[in-house]
């Protein structure tokens, strides 16, 4: 597999101003890639991850708002993007969240929030760009991908889903690699920053996109296995 050089590609990081998202971030502005960064809420810490992505060496630069559960989000958020950079080299899905209780005590609220947020809006964010995207799509699954976990139930359905979907859209884009990277427990906000240091997480993601994996378009990354 030719390892590809990153300098002044157009990366979309999804949920980027924390955590792996961030830490992911700063991996491409070290290669000196434009890097998109999206925040949903988290907007001091989105734009505080631009300025050091900037710092770090990146070409380029936007920060948006984004919610993945609104249509309008991601469209007016895509259209943004095309304007000022005309495309989208990699796209990383990586925006999720989590419920940590047994199922008989979500809420439909919980439920549907897991499900929009980390499936149904990833796969929108895809449709959106897909017409824009040149190279790789990375979805970001999970070990509870692979594994059912008590007290995951609804998150686990969503990350199943998530490398369902990447298997499935890969056999459609012959020209596109699509990839599913599955983070085991990481030390980010969502596991109270106990497990694998993510940005140990954001290497891998940065080795697949450079292509320095010996992996074939569809197939799991699982990080445990190479951290």
């Amino acid at each position: 597999m030719v390892k590809l050089d990153l300098k002044n590609k157009i990366v979309l990081i999804t949920g980027s101003s924390i955590g792996i998202g961030r830490e992911t971030a700063f991996k491409f502005a070290k290669e000196g890639c434009k890097v998109v960064i999206t925040y949903y809420k988290d907007k001091k810490e989105g734009e505080e991850a631009a300025k050091k992505c900037l710092d770090f060496g990146a070409s380029g630069i936007l920060v948006l708002q984004l919610n993945v559960m609104d249509n309008k989000s991601i469209k007016d958020a895509v259209k943004k993007i095309i304007d000022m950079f005309k495309k989208i080299d990699i796209l990383i899905n990586n925006a999720g969240i989590v419920v940590w209780k047994p199922f008989k005590e979500h809420t439909f609220e919980d439920i549907e929030n897991e499900v929009r947020t980390n499936l149904e809006g990833l796969m929108k964010m895809t449709r959106e760009c897909l017409p824009y995207i040149d190279e790789a799509i990375i979805n970001i699954s999970s070990g509870a991908g692979k594994e059912a976990y008590s007290g995951l139930s609804a998150y686990c359905a969503t990350k199943f889903g998530v490398r369902g979907f990447t298997q499935s859209i890969a056999t459609e884009l012959r020209n596109i690699r699509v990839y599913s990277v599955n983070p085991g427990t990481t030390a980010t906000r969502m596991n109270n920053f106990c497990g694998t240091p993510p940005e140990k997480v954001a290497d891998i993601v940065l080795r697949v996109a450079k292509g320095e994996l010996k992996a074939d378009s569809s197939k799991d990354i699982d990080v445990w296995e190479l951290v």
